[in-house]
């Protein structure tokens, strides 16, 4: 898929983009993540940009979307505060925000990260420590994919992985919510190539 491919099938109205990643992103590729969102935000008429507010990848790839708009980006947040100073965004949601009640498939999907699992439960009973707050972050990742009510489920993401420890972490369990909502999404494997296509 080219940037031009790409920009054809998903810039329509309601179309939202996922961009994140892992958090160490080493300083010559910093860069490339800026360059993708200002270029998405420059030729991408009615897409919204989706991040998780984290440092790293969500942080380069915001800073390039709101170096052209931060209307056209929002952020997910796993609570109140998250990093308050470091957001971009022209709309933020809050984890605290959101009744998980109301969302079962949400708690559904947040329980395939087997390294959480045995703390969610102890979360959605209003247990809140740094345990626990682990799972506020996957909980976090899944609805950046399935969205919620005003917040409607993306249209594709696009990621920065780890190649050498591909799906991993929070960025793996993200991508394994998008198959599981059968959601189309590219690492930098694809992506990297589009920077030299502008």
């Amino acid at each position: 898929m080219t940037l031009d491919q790409f920009i054809a099938q998903y810039d329509f109205p309601g179309s939202i983009i996922l961009l994140e990643g892992k958090r160490i992103v080493p300083l010559e590729d910093q860069a490339h993540l800026k360059a993708l969102g200002q270029v998405l935000a420059q030729k991408m008429q009615y897409a919204t940009f989706r991040s998780g507010n984290a440092n790293g990848a969500d942080l380069y790839f915001s800073q390039g979307v709101a170096a052209i708009n931060s209307q056209k980006l929002e952020v997910f947040i796993p609570f109140d505060g998250h990093r308050s100073k470091s957001n971009l965004a022209g709309h933020t949601l809050s984890l605290d925000q959101i009744d998980l009640s109301s969302y079962p498939d949400i708690v559904t999907l947040s329980a395939l990260n087997k390294k959480t699992k045995d703390l969610l439960k102890r979360y959605l009973d209003g247990e809140r420590n740094r345990f626990t707050d682990k799972v506020a972050f996957i909980i976090r990742d899944t609805i950046k994919v399935m969205g919620v009510q005003g917040h409607p489920a993306i249209s594709f993401a696009i990621f920065y992985d780890d190649l050498s420890m591909p799906k991993t972490g929070g960025t793996g369990h993200t991508m394994e919510v998008c198959v599981q909502c059968q959601v189309p999404y590219i690492d930098q494997s694809i992506w990297g190539k589009w920077l030299s296509e502008t």
